[in-house]
Order: C-alpha cells, then sequence, then structure tokens
C-alpha cells in the first residue's frame, strides 16, 4: 500500500437471507453478518474533498444489501464471492477482504464464518 491507499471498514453489516442446504435454511431466511475491508487509492479525494473522487462506501453497501436480501445460496462460499465481487468492482480498488459470519450454524459455536480475498494483479 502506497501513502494515499485509504481503507473502508463495513462492520458488523447485519442481514437475512436464505442460506444453506438444510430444509429449514432453504424455506427460512437466517441472519448473517458482513465485514467488509476495502483499501483503495484516495489522493484524488484527500486533495479535492469531492464525493466523486471518493470511493462511495454507501453505494457499495447498498449494493451488498440487494444482492443478500434479493438472492438464495445453497455455500457460504458462493455468498462470500458474490459479497466481494461488489467490493472490488471499482478499479481505484487495491485489496479487499469480506468475510461473512453465519449465527448459530454449529451447535456449542457462536457462528461460522468464511473469509476472502482480493489483491488486484493477482
Amino acid at each position: 500500500m502506497t501513502s494515499d491507499t485509504a481503507t473502508i471498514r463495513i462492520k458488523n453489516l447485519r442481514l437475512r437471507t436464505h442460506i444453506g442446504i438444510k430444509e429449514d435454511e432453504i424455506n427460512n431466511k437466517q441472519d448473517v453478518i458482513i465485514n467488509v475491508r476495502i483499501d483503495y487509492r484516495a489522493s484524488r479525494a484527500m486533495q479535492s474533498d469531492q464525493m466523486d473522487d471518493a470511493l462511495n462506501y454507501r453505494t457499495i453497501t447498498k449494493k451488498i444489501i440487494a444482492l443478500v436480501e434479493n438472492n438464495r445460496f445453497s455455500l457460504l462460499e458462493h455468498l462470500t464471492r458474490k459479497v466481494l465481487d461488489i467490493a472490488c468492482e471499482h478499479d481505484w480498488v487495491e485489496s479487499a477482504n469480506v468475510e461473512v459470519d453465519k449465527p448459530h450454524a454449529l451447535r456449542f459455536a457462536d457462528s461460522v464464518s468464511m473469509e476472502l480475498r482480493y489483491t488486484r494483479g493477482e
């Protein structure tokens, strides 16, 4: 990362979706908790103080919400990849990390999570 790299963190985005392969998971929405980290080149935004020169985290979050709430997923891996695709779709993004938690997916565990990373050029 360079000195003009900024980090956006979307923390604990709590949504509901159909996720899983068991009958009750297919029939009932479940909670998921999404954390996103995006590193992007922000030199223009740092200089101009203009929204057009920044990565709009509100737009990114709205896309993630629409994806999660309007679709069904069998696998946590697939859901996580789709969220990561949204997080890294802008040319300014240097890297992104997405973690999706599925609370109460296992007995005796708080949650199960899947984490995926993207780095431009890899």
